[in-house]
C-alpha cells in the first residue's frame, strides 16, 4: 500500500480516537447515569402538580358532560 493512503486513513482514524471518541463515550455514560437515577424532586413535584390538574380537569369534564346531558340530551349527536 502506498504511505499516501496508510496516512490519508489514520489521521482521521486518530484525529476521532483522541479527541472525538472520548467525549462521546463521556457523554454516553452521563445521559446513562441521569436516566438511571430517575426523577429529581423538583420533577416529580412538577408530575404530581400536572396529576392532580388532569384529575380536577377530569372531574371538571365529567361535571359539564352531566349538564349537557341534562340540559340538552342530544349535544353528543351533533359532534
Amino acid at each position: 500500500m502506498d504511505e499516501g493512503i496508510i496516512a490519508l486513513i489514520l489521521a482521521p482514524l486518530l484525529i476521532f480516537l483522541i479527541f472525538v471518541a472520548p467525549i462521546w463515550l463521556i457523554l454516553h455514560y452521563r445521559s446513562k447515569k441521569q436516566v438511571s437515577q430517575g426523577l429529581s424532586a423538583e420533577e416529580y413535584t412538577s408530575l404530581n402538580e400536572l396529576a392532580e390538574k388532569a384529575e380536577k380537569m377530569t372531574d371538571r369534564i365529567k361535571t359539564l358532560e352531566s349538564i349537557l346531558d341534562n340540559e340538552a340530551p342530544q349535544w353528543r349527536d351533533r359532534a
